[in-house]
């Protein structure tokens, strides 16, 4: 049976022109794929079924190989299979009724209470530059904003006697969001005794948040920004200007926000975008329960 993988490797490098990378990648899966099927007592490759196929990418997923590796995986055996086809090795193609897998889609990191707090906390607001900061921070964790959003607000974004902030999302959709207390607060701080001081009387600018140049901020200059902080309060996870934005998402779902609001206040378009959450908010229920339930 190797023999016949051999002939098929040399067709991809010799008639398909594949790199030698390709080649190494292909040999090792399909080599991997023939070990099994010779420990399965599989002699010939007409005897391999659905069911051989299905075993092998059984096995892969129990040794706890990543969907990539499988997806990876299942196209080379679909590409192999109809080779065999083609060149009449075989009469019927197990392959057909397979299914490529579906990626599992990435948990976003998200940090708890506790660090959320030791960030918004760290900037010193005896400085104008904390103030400012303090507000950023404040902002972002209270409305989730993307951090595109964030640097584009203007002032005439603020609505806070009304407690709302409006903002221009993806696709230009405007949303209007709720701001708490702790962000209007600081907001109206940093308006008073840090803005005017930051601004740069000869370039008037409508923008809300500013550099100490007097300019808007770039959004690295936000991350850089934020990741001084993180350093400063000890955290050690990685933290990004989105990490506070899938915090906000998951710690209102924690707390009984329906999905839908949620939806409407991170401007996701699909809510199977949002849904996502709730898988974090499940896997923080299992370990909950893991650590305090006696019977667990």
């Amino acid at each position: 049976m190797k023999q016949v993988i051999e002939e098929y490797l040399h067709h991809l490098k010799v008639e398909r022109g594949l790199s030698k990378n390709s080649i190494e990648s292909y040999t090792r899966d399909l080599m991997q794929y023939a070990t099994f099927l010779e420990e399965e007592a599989i002699e010939e490759w007409q005897s391999v079924d659905r069911y051989h196929v299905l075993a092998f990418l059984k096995k892969l997923n129990d040794e706890g190989k990543s969907a990539a590796t499988s997806i990876r995986m299942v196209s080379t055996l679909r590409k192999f299979h109809q080779f065999l086809r083609i060149e009449r090795l075989t009469d019927h193609d197990p392959m057909q009724y397979v299914e490529t897998p579906k990626k599992g889609r990435t948990l976003p990191k998200t940090l708890s209470l506790e660090e959320v707090e030791k960030i918004i906390n760290a900037p010193d607001t005896q400085s104008i530059l904390g103030i400012r900061d303090r507000a950023i921070f404040e902002v972002m964790y209270a409305t989730g904003l993307r951090v595109t959003e964030l640097i584009t607000l203007k002032l005439d974004d603020l609505h806070l006697s009304l407690g709302l902030i409006q903002t221009i999302g993806k696709g230009d959709k405007e949303r209007i969001i709720p701001l708490g207390d702790h962000a209007i607060k600081w907001i109206t701080t940093y308006l008073d005794e840090a803005r005017p001081l930051l601004a740069d009387a000869r370039k008037p600018t409508d923008i809300l948040f500013l550099n100490h140049r007097g300019g808007g901020f770039t959004r690295q200059g936000i991350w850089k920004n934020l990741k001084q902080y993180v350093v400063q309060t000890g955290i050690k996870s990685e933290v990004t200007p989105h990490t506070l934005r899938h915090s906000f998402a998951t710690h209102l779902l924690e707390n009984g926000a329906d999905l839908r609001v949620v939806q409407e206040l991170l401007g996701h378009s699909d809510i199977s975008t949002t849904q996502i959450y709730t898988h974090i908010t499940k896997k923080r229920m299992a370990e909950v329960y893991k650590q305090y339930f006696p019977r667990a």
